[in-house]
């Protein structure tokens, strides 16, 4: 019997046909919580994990465990410091899903700008002069200001620049793009019409856009944010979009997924919700899934991954 991998969540088909077609047996879990996992994972020499935490209890649980195949691109729900203390290989599957979540994020301006979702609702509940009361808006000649600048970030800016808008950009290590302007963190949010969170979740980043850069925003600004919840500073988004201190907000991510249904995000009508679905197409999920399988294949024949975000010593 070939060596075993352990989904903690089902993939597509493609990237369990690889593994299958390597002799590797593959397994599913059948409940995601810790115990269920630790019981159902023994004997298991990698892990592929979709969007349930792998923390330090299931990683110390699993010795025989090499790699922790993230299937995305995110890797905040591992504790890759733990892995790596144990010589446990993490990767991502960074290559995987740059597209679609820029085509989502594009999407989401012009929802927030057209007023889409109102638009729906209205249409079906037979109010069909809504339209005679709530104009949207052109984006063409509005301001774009994308703060972080990786594969997605500059997706966005290469996308959009279709539209007509004008591109800001702030990122620490970039320097210029061809898409856009280069400029500070303080002036994007200062002149920016839509701004636009590109940023990993970590200590730096966690909470990092706040209070402070509500208010700096125009009050005919729009946040969006497809990266990760732990980014906004929440209570402060709520009280901005209450104390209309902003136009609205586009959000795919929250501080706590699913969004509990208790939150006041819920109760405003300037506000886009989506369930997490940036990357959420049939393509970049058999990628995603193909990719993590090829890192797992790479660590177990005994090479090197080739998108490891830890370091084994």
């Amino acid at each position: 019997m070939g060596k075993k991998v352990f989904l903690l969540q089902d993939i597509a088909d493609a990237g369990k046909k690889y593994l299958t077609d390597r002799g590797y047996q593959v397994e599913i879990g059948s409940k995601t919580d810790d115990a269920t996992i630790v019981k159902e994972a023994q004997g298991a020499e990698a892990l592929i994990v979709r969007t349930y935490a792998c923390d330090k209890e299931i990683i110390d649980a699993l010795p025989d465990v090499k790699i922790i195949a993230r299937h995305g691109v995110g890797y905040d729900n591992i504790d890759i410091k733990e892995a790596a203390r144990v010589h446990k290989w993490v990767t991502n599957t960074p290559l995987a899903n740059a597209d679609s979540v820029a085509e989502t994020t594009i999407m989401m301006i012009l929802a927030t700008a057209k007023n889409l979702s109102n638009n729906i609702e209205q249409t079906k509940l037979g109010h069909y002069d809504y339209r005679n009361t709530h104009q949207g808006l052109d984006i063409e000649g509005l301001t774009l200001g994308i703060i972080g600048y990786g594969k997605i970030g500059k997706k966005v800016a290469e996308k959009i620049s279709g539209f007509g808008m004008n591109v800001l950009i702030y990122d620490p290590i970039t320097k210029n793009s061809e898409f856009g302007e280069v400029t500070s963190r303080e002036e994007l949010i200062k002149q920016s019409d839509f701004i636009s969170l590109h940023l990993p979740a970590n200590e730096k980043t966690n909470g990092s856009f706040g209070e402070k850069e509500f208010a700096a925003m125009k009050r005919t600004a729009y946040l969006i944010n497809l990266a990760r919840g732990s980014i906004v500073d929440e209570s402060a988004l709520i009280n901005a979009i209450k104390n209309k201190q902003i136009a609205g907000a586009g959000l795919d991510v929250y501080s706590k997924e699913p969004l509990p249904l208790d939150n006041p995000l819920y109760s405003f009508n300037n506000v886009i919700l989506t369930p997490h679905i940036g990357s959420n197409t049939t393509k970049t999920m058999d990628r995603m899934a193909l990719h993590a399988a090829m890192e797992v294949d790479r660590v177990l024949s005994g090479g090197s991954p080739k998108w490891p975000v830890n370091h084994i010593e």
